[in-house]
Parts: structure tokens; sequence; C-alpha cells
């Protein structure tokens, strides 16, 4: 079993250094392409409350709603610096098991544990996330709710059938991991389609889990934005920060418990 690797100030700050690279380079592309996006969740709370960074945090992230995404995944074919970069999602990386894009940076590791195993290239990444709509109404929204977390357990399955401490579940994952994962993609690409058909104000990131019990978040967050300095850069971010980031972590300006203040369980992490 390997064990979780503890870094250094001096390894975080080098780790967040590519990925504040990685996020240059997809603002590149967006201006370039005229690309839509948003920092979002620590990212934009760390650009608000650290002017960077958190602190402790080893990851960044953007999103895009669903029309948007698509255009930056099909930018990246041809802008994208390739000699440094990639993009990954389902539908051009093998064995990938997530809803959602990561780009990455070449020749670095950032191994998550459990994960090592997962048969693709896993280097130092931010998340790319699309947003999709789901239904008006909290009745729906738990609907809408119950899909994605049936979808994303299946998916998710490759590393729970063996991760999983509880036997029980692990059985459970085992057991949906007979599942075609190209099955499970067709299903979710046909939800995609289904759930952006809706009339509606709210959205989310399908799979991945959302706050508090409200299963989205109001789409006017993501389509109302404003530059935001981030690390001595200038990228775009929710305008209405406020009400997104006590949406979401509450009162965001306090700092968690010092128990709370960690990153990702890493066992390999080479830059």
């Amino acid at each position: 079993m390997n064990e979780v690797i503890c870094l250094s100030n001096e390894e975080l700050r080098r780790l967040q250094m590519i990925e504040l690279e990685l996020l240059i380079e997809a603002d590149r592309i967006c201006r370039k392409c005229n690309i839509h996006y948003n920092i979002i969740a620590g990212t934009l709370l760390g650009a608000v409350r650290h002017g960077g960074f958190i602190p402790w945090d080893d990851d960044a992230d953007i999103a895009l709603l669903r029309s948007e995404y698509e255009r930056f995944r099909e930018a990246c074919k041809t802008e994208l610096n390739h000699e440094k970069y990639y993009f990954q999602d389902h539908t051009n990386t093998e064995g990938y098991r997530w809803g959602y894009g990561k780009l990455r940076k070449k020749g670095t590791l950032f191994l998550i544990k459990d994960r090592e195993k997962m048969p693709y290239e896993q280097g130092v990444c931010i998340d790319v996330f699309p947003l999709d709509k789901v239904s008006d109404g909290k009745i729906g929204r738990n609907i809408d709710n119950f899909h994605c977390f049936c979808v994303r357990k299946v998916l998710w399955s490759e590393v729970g059938k063996s991760a999983e401490k509880n036997i029980f579940k692990r059985n459970i994952y085992q057991l949906i991991n007979m599942i075609p994962v190209k099955s499970i993609f067709t299903y979710y690409e046909k939800m995609v389609k289904r759930f952006n058909n809706k009339k509606s104000r709210w959205v989310r990131i399908l799979m991945f889990p959302t706050p508090n019990k409200e299963y989205g978040y109001r789409r006017e967050w993501y389509t109302k934005s404003a530059k935001i300095e981030f690390e001595g850069h200038k990228f775009v971010g929710i305008k209405n920060y406020d009400d997104y980031l006590t949406f979401k972590f509450g009162n965001y300006m306090k700092l968690p418990p010092k128990s709370q203040r960690k990153g990702h369980p890493l066992t390999t992490l080479k830059l």
C-alpha cells in the first residue's frame, strides 16, 4: 500500500506555481477564442481572501457553461501548447472515468492515493468543469441529483472496488464496475442533452457533489463575471462573488480549523 506523502512548504509552492501556469494557459486560450470561463470554488475563494492560492491548497478550478466547455475542448486541439500541456476528458483519454476535464502539464506526476493504477497520464493539473442545467424546482433538483449520484458512483467504482474500506460498499462497487464504461458515458451524454433542454436558472457540475442540499448554483453567477487578481495575474471570476462564496462556504472569510487545512492525499509528486 502506498503511503501518503507530506509536502514541504517549498514543494507545495512549486506545485501551486505549475497550477498557476496552467491557469494562465487556459486563460490565454479562452481570450484568444472568446470563450467565457470563471475561476470558481477554492480558487475564487483564494483570490478574494488571500489574493492567490489558499496557503494549504493544492489544486485550482475553472468552470464553463456546457456550450463554452465544448468550445474549450475543441480549442485545446489546435490552440493548446502541446509541447508543455495536454487536456484530458473521457472523449479523448482511454480509461478516464470523470465527467469533467483536466488540463495537465507534461513531465509531471500528481498521484492521488488509490488512483495510482488508473490507466492514463496523471500530471499536475487544474480541473475544468462543465456546468449543465438542472431543474428550477427543489424537487426536480433532488431527482436530477439522484441521477448524477448514480452515474458518478458507477464511474467511481473502478477506484472504489479496491479502495473502499466498508466491505459491503466495496462489493457493491465490484458489482457495478462490471457495467461497461462506454455504456455509462453513453448514458451520461444523453443525460447532459436532456438536462440542457430544460428552461432553468440553475446549473451544476453533474459529476461532482454540490454543497448543502440545494443541488445546484444560480446560472447568473457564471454569466456575470469580472476580472479578479490571483497571484499577480488577472483572471475571470464570478462578479457577485460574495453571494456565491457565502452560498458555497458560509462565512468564507473565516479560516477553517487547522485540522481541516489539508490538500489531496498524494502518494507521488514529481514537479
